[in-house]
């Protein structure tokens, strides 16, 4: 009476959120997750104050009712959208992110601060914004971004991104 032809995607789930949620419980016992536990959990600590901003901002994100906590599902929903969301799902969950003051737009500003703390982060592996701003210079042909300040670089994308000077 069973599913005979099986189904490996729906076991793999099942095995991995059964590690998850066995590492989650190891590391927060409590089922919720501070921003401080957040940190040590992902590593994230002795950041620059601007660096430690986002962070703070990234677990208020996934702090989806606004609890102070991330519980287990809110930390599923973290690295589901993480290792397997769309490109577009990552894309409005970036924007969101990134746009602080919450208009809809990232200004020059915003723009400086991600990249800032994305020059600050380079030493994680996983700096999206050490990887935008490696792609930026392959497209770009400009060998010398990387010698850039935070602020020139910051210029040199806007200009081009600011196609109506808004």
């Amino acid at each position: 009476m069973g599913n005979s032809s099986g189904c490996p995607v729906n076991d793999m789930q099942t095995v991995e959120m059964h590690l998850w949620y066995k590492k989650f419980m190891m590391e927060c016992p409590s089922g919720q997750l501070t921003l401080h536990e957040f940190k040590q959990f992902f590593g994230l600590r002795g950041l620059e104050p601007d660096a430690n901003a986002y962070i703070e901002e990234m677990f208020y994100t996934f702090d989806m009712n606004k609890d102070g906590y991330m519980d287990f599902m809110e930390y599923v929903a973290a690295l589901s959208l993480i290792m397997r969301g769309k490109m577009e799902h990552k894309l409005r969950w970036y924007f969101k992110l990134y746009d602080v003051d919450g208009n809809g737009c990232i200004d020059r500003e915003e723009l400086f601060n991600i990249i800032k703390v994305g020059r600050t982060s380079r030493k994680q592996t996983h700096c999206t914004v050490c990887k935008a701003m490696h792609a930026i210079q392959v497209v770009s042909g400009n060998e010398e971004v990387q010698e850039l300040s935070v602020e020139d670089f910051t210029n040199r994308v806007f200009d081009r991104i600011d196609v109506n000077g808004d």
